[in-house]
């Protein structure tokens, strides 16, 4: 009467148990790829919720046992003619505001939702719907986190050079897009869109990777980037990949290492001790990067191979992507004790 929306009538009694009625094989197929997506964004919610609460008590998470207990829920949920389960942040927020710290509030909270539906449903039938989200707001002002985003910015601000800068930095985009994509949107696409700007961000790092021009301090080969007052060996560039060698990456490394080759350079030495893994794409790309410095009368050489590196390298086709190998960069610059992959 006051122009107040209230929660209105609400069925009391418990529901009907038992599969549904009037369904056939066809309707369960036809709901396959409807309930893929309903448990993929269900599934990405519930354990956004879990993993921002496993941060603040300290405790670690199973992804695993969250989706065999979701899918037990589920389960659960649609014999009795329920609704689909899945984990809310905003009421997950609720009910750590409340101070629960164990498995058992959701206990209690299933006894007093058997006991509201039998005998209190009238309780709340007047209740004004502004109470419940002055409920949720009170709660998940808490999951607010403006430490860690001040310190994400600091790292947005300051100067870091031109070896992590940009990987760095990309945290703080992806969190103020998954910020903002909250307060317009809602929780579930502001998740789906940090998820989603965390992956394109991921892409762009892992497509173009640095790649270090190495110097020699003492027993250590370093970036010149971080010692500029190191010289490299003349007539020799020694270079380290900070990533793995892919497809995605793999024409960017090559026209860096390219790019470093001048005149006067007669060796070119991959230290690929920081490069765990590569695939056969990357690997012809080392073969077709041998064969053109070759014609420039530049020796190509690979050092420190390591892991699954090493074992692409090794089982690679001797005829077109074999490479030298050396087990240290010393020993590269010698050219002894090679073996080829």
């Amino acid at each position: 009467d006051r122009g107040i929306d209230i929660v209105g009538h609400i069925d009391s009694g418990l529901p009907t148990m038992g599969l549904p009625s009037g369904v056939g094989a066809e309707d369960y197929l036809d709901l396959v790829g409807p309930a893929v997506g309903v448990l993929l964004i269900g599934f990405a919610e519930g354990l956004g919720a879990a993993k921002t609460y496993a941060a603040k008590a300290g405790y670690t998470i199973d992804a695993n046992r969250e989706l065999v207990g979701l899918g037990a829920a589920n389960l659960g949920s649609g014999i009795c003619s329920g609704m689909v389960v899945n984990g809310s942040l905003s009421k997950t927020a609720v009910n750590g505001g409340a101070g629960a710290k164990s498995q058992v509030s959701g206990l209690v909270v299933a006894a007093l939702t058997l006991l509201t539906l039998l005998f209190l449903t009238g309780l709340f039938e007047k209740l004004p719907e502004a109470t419940l989200s002055a409920v949720v707001i009170a709660a998940v002002i808490e999951l607010v986190d403006f430490s860690s985003l001040a310190a994400l910015y600091r790292v947005w601000t300051k100067r870091l050079g031109s070896i992590y800068g940009h990987a760095a930095r990309a945290d703080f985009a992806a969190a103020v897009a998954a910020m903002f994509g909250v307060l317009l949107f809602d929780t579930l696409p502001g998740l789906i869109i940090g998820i989603v700007v965390s992956m394109l961000l991921l892409l762009y790092r892992v497509s173009k990777p640095h790649v270090a021009a190495l110097a020699k301090d003492g027993t250590r080969w370093v970036d010149t980037s971080s010692h500029p007052d190191l010289r490299r060996l003349d007539g020799v560039v020694v270079v380290r990949v900070e990533s793995g060698l892919f497809f995605a990456n793999a024409d960017h490394v090559r026209d860096q290492i390219t790019g470093m080759v001048t005149t006067g350079t007669t060796t070119v030495i991959l230290d690929a001790e920081t490069s765990p893994f590569i695939d056969v794409s990357a690997a012809q790309m080392l073969a077709q990067l041998r064969d053109s410095l070759a014609r420039k009368n530049v020796s190509f050489r690979v050092a420190r191979d390591i892991g699954q590196f090493r074992d692409v390298l090794s089982g690679a086709d001797e005829g077109a992507l074999k490479v030298d190998v050396y087990p240290t960069v010393s020993q590269a610059l010698e050219g002894r004790d090679s073996t080829s992959a």
